[in-house]
């Protein structure tokens, strides 16, 4: 299960921000507003902005899966240095791509593995601990944010464009 949470459904909805990104873009476009307005926006002068929400999400997804099959240290990392529509959504598919390349098996031992991150001065979680308490609500965090600077600031997406295809049978 931990696989298919970590790998499908943050897949998933990183696949439905950077189609969220798509609407933006045509959004703006005939507006003439700059993207960089857009990247730049924030909810609150003290939250970040769009691309840190994105880039956030990405990292949530991408080092969460990294902790839980224990291989924190070869985890690709990013720079954070996106600045266009076209760079954060390469960063998007590069987690994507990442997240895709794990199995099942990767994930054999990690709702057990005790995880813990340098801020967390010492303590830990167990892996499904760390993934129920912290990679899930922080990764939804993010792109919820993210969804909302974009509705805020006009671009017209709704709850469709949050959740994405649905797996509905007949």
């Amino acid at each position: 299960m931990i696989h298919q949470i970590v790998v499908s459904q943050f897949s998933k909805m990183l696949t439905n921000l950077s189609a969220i990104l798509d609407k933006a873009a045509t959004y703006a476009e005939p507006k003439k507003i700059d993207m960089d307005v857009l990247l730049n926006a924030r909810l609150a002068p003290d939250q970040f902005n769009l691309l840190r929400q994105i880039q956030i999400a990405c990292d949530t997804a991408n080092l969460g899966a990294a902790r839980l099959i224990g291989k924190e240290a070869a985890a690709q990392t990013f720079p954070d240095d996106e600045k266009t529509v076209d760079e954060i959504k390469a960063r998007i598919a590069s987690t994507i791509a990442i997240l895709q390349k794990l199995t099942p098996a990767d994930f054999a031992e990690s709702a057990t593995r005790r995880i813990s991150q340098p801020r967390w001065q010492g303590k830990s979680l167990s892996g499904e601990e760390f993934l129920i308490q912290h990679a899930v609500p922080n990764f939804y965090f993010h792109i919820t944010t993210a969804y909302a600077i974009l509705r805020h600031n006009g671009v017209d997406v709704g709850k469709k464009d949050y959740l994405g295809a649905m797996p509905y049978k007949e």
